[in-house]
């Protein structure tokens, strides 16, 4: 994966990057990881999770029953630790790019309200 991911697979593949997850435990760790402004829908997660299945990201590690329902683990593949690593260091290319440029003097070139 070499483009730029969208946010909530970001997230849905760091809520797997420490521990394997159920569904619900990812959705809960999406909502906490960005302080509520994501919160994914039941399916719109599976569908993330099929798709993430498919690109070879993630797979499922364990199956349990509860209340007699099918809850399967999914956990982060090593394809999926390298995109995931990939992705943060061009995240962390350009927030460097922006901390730089907002913490530099102004120059003249700085556009100037006249008003």
């Amino acid at each position: 994966m070499t483009e730029r991911m969208q946010e909530p697979t970001l997230l849905v593949l760091t809520a797997l990057a420490d521990m394997p997850r159920h569904g619900y435990a990812i959705m809960q760790e999406v909502r906490g990881m960005s302080a509520g402004r994501v919160n994914l829908r039941t399916g719109t997660l599976y569908g993330a999770l099929d798709r993430l299945v498919q690109q070879g990201l993630i797979a499922t590690c364990a199956q349990e029953i509860v209340h007699g329902r099918a809850r399967r683990i999914y956990a982060l593949t090593p394809e999926g630790r390298d995109a995931l690593a990939v992705e943060a260091l061009r995240l962390r290319v350009t927030l460097d790019a922006v901390t730089d440029r907002l913490t530099a003097p102004a120059s003249d070139t700085t556009v100037r309200s006249f008003a």
